[in-house]
């Protein structure tokens, strides 16, 4: 029920930025960019006032030779929420999901953020810096305290981005605060297509505390590709590698993660729509 109660207020949320992006009308109609909005998959970029307001995002994972919590038997999905609201903040607001073992039981967990724009820049070129807050529940039904930095710079070919995150589970059989470490760098190629490399490394902590209740600390690094259709709303992003365990144990928390529970493959591919 307190799952529900959480979910619900967190589309009461989105749909209200929504609106109020929408009666403020400070952004002008969807721009010509050179570009794209929002390249990467494993880290997150703060929004300027020249950005994009606001845009839906689809993402769909697949594991080779996985265990575990990741997507429930080998396959992760989730759709989140991103826009620029009030005065140089960025919302972020995702909701994953996941089936059983035998398909007929669905489990979900969701997290909203808020990050402020530190540098306060009106334009979407140069650097950037942000920090903030946030809270969620994971498939256990677990609370968790979220907070992130973001360091990103964007000039007209080439985009960068380097993301801190910190998760705080409020249960006792979980570590006292994990980390997640991520970063990639693209090129632009030309008006619709764009490439370069992502990296992440989840439970950061794995390295120095060999209880870690995620399994460790995991390891991923490869290139990414995106497409975005000449005057089109949508665009679309692929990345996969192989994902190396640097430490390991025999734990398997309830946590969301975004690289497989086990040494193999892993596949990630997002549509996302702007608004």
């Amino acid at each position: 029920m307190r799952k529900k109660s959480f979910f619900l207020t967190l589309l009461v949320l989105i749909s209200a930025a929504v609106m109020a992006q929408k009666e403020n009308n400070f952004l002008p109609m969807l721009q010509e960019r050179t570009g794209i909005s929002s390249p990467f998959l494993y880290s997150e970029t703060i929004l300027t006032l020249d950005d994009q307001p606001w845009s839906v995002n689809y993402l769909s994972s697949y594991g080779e030779r996985v265990q575990g919590q990741f997507g429930y038997d080998g396959v992760e999905q989730y759709i989140s929420v991103k826009g620029y609201i009030a005065n140089n903040y960025t919302l972020l607001a995702r909701a994953s999901f996941g089936f059983g073992n035998g398909g007929d039981e669905m489990v979900s967990a969701q997290q909203v953020e808020v990050l402020r724009d530190i540098i306060k820049k009106k334009n979407f070129i140069g650097l950037r810096l942000g920090a903030g807050l946030g809270i969620g529940l994971d498939y256990s039904n677990t609370k968790l305290l979220l907070s992130r930095i973001v360091i990103s710079l964007k000039e007209l070919k080439w985009s960068a981005t380097g993301n801190m995150f910190f998760e705080k589970a409020l249960a006792s059989d979980r570590d006292a605060i994990d980390v997640i470490m991520s970063g990639g760098i693209h090129y632009q190629f030309s008006r619709s297509f764009l490439g370069g490399i992502e990296a992440v490394c989840e439970d950061v902590e794995g390295f120095w505390d060999e209880d870690e209740a995620e399994g460790g600390a995991k390891l991923f690094i490869g290139p990414t590709l995106n497409y975005s259709p000449v005057k089109s709303r949508l665009s679309f992003s692929l990345s996969g590698g192989p994902v190396i365990y640097a430490t390991s144990n025999q734990n398997m928390s309830a946590a969301v993660r975004e690289l497989p529970t086990e040494n193999g493959l892993t596949v990630r591919a997002k549509v996302t729509y702007s608004l």
